[in-house]
């Protein structure tokens, strides 16, 4: 079992480092010491208190989060609709661009930042105005320079919508 938590500075509010604690490899009876000032926020925490504002536009609302996989879900509202009253694909694709770059954002070294540079989106089903979306990215490749993420949208119910992949340049 492995716990993602990350070190905020508390004056500036900004992450200065990552932090992967593995339970067997450090006994609970062994201190976590951290720099004074610091305070421990586990990953979904962080992106629920500071939130992308694009994301917040969109509604995405992160559910799980770790290094290796990521978790939202999105309501399909009436303004993110084509006609006939579906999902249109530009919103369900920066639904899935959101995810896979918190997903790298997870995994970036100290210092870095990340941009999308390429997104190939497959469109297998509609989600209707009203549905609840669902967005599971996962790892294709984590590199030095490039990460690869593969995200898959469904309904709440399970059917699926569209298959995404993605490259994140890391900056």
């Amino acid at each position: 079992m492995q716990d993602e938590l990350w070190l905020l500075d508390t004056v500036r509010g900004y992450s200065i480092r990552a932090l992967t604690l593995v339970a067997l490899q450090r006994p609970p009876w062994l201190p976590l010491h951290l720099p004074s000032g610091a305070v421990v926020m586990d990953l979904l925490s962080h992106y629920k208190e500071n939130p992308l504002p694009f994301a917040n536009l969109l509604g995405v609302k992160v559910v799980s989060a770790a290094a290796d996989y990521v978790v939202g879900e999105m309501t399909v509202r009436e303004d993110l609709c084509t006609t006939p009253a579906v999902a249109h694909g530009g919103a369900i694709m920066a639904f899935a661009d959101t995810l896979g770059a918190l997903a790298t954002i997870a995994n970036l070294p100290e210092g870095h930042t990340t941009t999308t540079i390429e997104s190939k989106t497959n469109f297998v089903g509609a989600a209707p105005a009203g549905s609840r979306i669902v967005g599971e990215t996962t790892p294709v490749h984590r590199g030095r320079r490039t990460m690869v993420w593969q995200t898959r949208i469904t309904t709440a119910e399970g059917k699926l919508v569209a298959v995404v992949t993605q490259t994140q340049l890391v900056l």
